[in-house]
């Protein structure tokens, strides 16, 4: 995330950064490892967050998301334990975490069509990604009001 100020953090941006990364990769094999690299980087989820409180409806893998903050400033922390998933993740994560509610209310993430995940997914992946999607922005639309 690269927001110094809570609530700044510009998700369009972070999308377009995306975009450009992603176009490195002509070839959808290293897509695939360039998204489970992302992965493998997301910070690890403390143990007592990984509870079926926080489990995600919707999702084939295992899908733990925690999010906390305010309309100001949403976090959001999740960890899969498929690698792929982890890697959605770690690109929703961050677009959104830090942005305030409004800002994830009113973005939409165009960076999936950009990048070709909605023609490459596997179905069960694509419907983890829109339940992803569906909890964080149903989040910040509750929050923003």
């Amino acid at each position: 995330m690269s927001a110094s100020t809570p609530g700044t953090h510009d998700p369009a941006a972070e999308q377009e950064a995306i975009i450009d990364e992603f176009s490195l990769f002509p070839e959808w094999l290293d897509r695939y490892q360039y998204l489970i690299d992302l992965g493998r980087k997301l910070p690890l989820m403390p143990e007592a967050d990984m509870i079926d409180a926080n489990l995600l409806q919707g999702c084939q893998s295992r899908v733990w998301l925690v999010l906390e903050g305010d309309a100001a400033c949403v976090t959001i922390r999740a960890a899969s334990d498929a690698a792929i998933v982890s890697g959605l993740i770690a690109l929703l994560v961050r677009v959104y975490s830090g942005a305030s509610a409004a800002t994830i209310r009113d973005t939409e993430p165009f960076f999936i069509d950009a990048i070709g995940l909605s023609k490459h997914l596997s179905p069960t992946r694509a419907t983890g990604l829109h339940a992803m999607l569906t909890a964080i922005r149903g989040h910040a639309i509750a929050l923003a009001g």
